[in-house]
């Protein structure tokens, strides 16, 4: 992968990782004290529903530039040689890919959505006392509290999204080249019948 590819999917899927992040973010905070065992009023209800969105702007481009990343350079790799090069292993290609993304993602996703869950469910703590809080009682490894459980979980949702995801593109870009070849030939068809038409003109005129 060069460097300027390497930028390219980095920054690229940061921003969109921190768009959709932070658009469904309210709906990700009533998620979480729908699904508190105080009860969604007691964990704030409607009240607050930005409690944590530090923690997830913090967060949210990091992991997804380096889910895509991963994503990208593995499936470079996978597919440069072997029997994984072939058109017909494209999709294993896209799911191990997909799946060793997750797996470097979740080492920046799981932090930063404990401090978020448990911010979210105590809309009272801001969200820097609540990892030092966690810290304290915790330790290190309480922000990791959950870890495999993510990976197990996002796992198989990327094992279907990116084969489809990268078939869907395929068939974009074939579609677009018959397109762009279908107006050069309508072009040049054009410009044949307009020379062909020009030949009387310039006869009936002289």
């Amino acid at each position: 992968m060069e460097r300027r590819e390497f930028v390219a999917y980095m920054v690229a899927g940061g921003c969109a990782g921190m768009c959709v992040d932070l658009t469904l973010f309210p709906l990700d905070t009533i998620k979480t004290r729908l699904q508190s065992p105080q009860g969604f009023q007691k964990a704030g209800g409607f009240r607050g529903v930005y409690a944590g969105v530090p923690s997830a702007a913090v967060g949210s481009f990091p992991n997804a530039a380096a889910f895509f990343v991963t994503y990208e350079f593995t499936k470079s790799l996978l597919g440069a040689g072997g029997g994984l090069a072939a058109p017909q292993a494209a999709p294993v290609t896209h799911m191990m890919a997909a799946s060793l993304g997750e797996v470097v993602a979740c080492l920046i996703r799981v932090p930063t959505e404990v401090v978020k869950q448990r911010t979210q469910a105590s809309p009272s703590s801001s969200t820097y006392n609540m990892l030092l809080a966690t810290l304290r009682e915790e330790g290190f490894r309480g922000l990791y509290r959950g870890y495999s459980s993510t990976v197990l979980r996002e796992i198989p949702f990327s094992l279907v999204q990116f084969p489809l995801w990268e078939y869907l593109k395929t068939l974009w870009s074939r579609r677009q080249a018959r397109m762009c070849i279908r107006g050069e030939t309508e072009e040049r068809a054009g410009m044949r019948g307009r020379f062909l038409g020009m030949g009387p003109c310039s006869c009936a005129t002289s």
